[in-house]
């Protein structure tokens, strides 16, 4: 019975995170700089969300870039259906 408690109450052990430096001003200076290119930024806003090597606060910027991209896209979608709803109904 001691065994079993002894078992139990093992000390868990955390990992402790090693806190990342924070992103300069010219590194987003450089980052904004690319975003800001066609199809360059999109591709950099994957590897930035979704790469392991990338610090944490510009991998949250970049999930929440391609995030605000997806919401625009939804809204110009509806736009345009609606828009060429009407149109079409209107020429025919």
């Amino acid at each position: 019975m001691e065994n079993q408690e002894a078992q139990q109450q093992q000390p868990q052990q955390t990992q402790q995170q090693v806190p990342q430096p924070p992103v300069t001003i010219s590194d987003w200076f450089l980052t904004l700089f690319l975003t800001a290119i066609p199809l360059v930024g999109i591709i950099l806003l994957f590897v930035w969300a979704f790469g392991s090597n990338t610090n944490p606060s510009k991998a949250n910027w970049a999930k929440a870039a391609l995030l605000w991209a997806a919401i625009g896209i939804v809204i110009w979608l509806l736009f345009m259906s609606i828009f060429g709803a009407a149109m079409f109904h209107k020429w025919n």
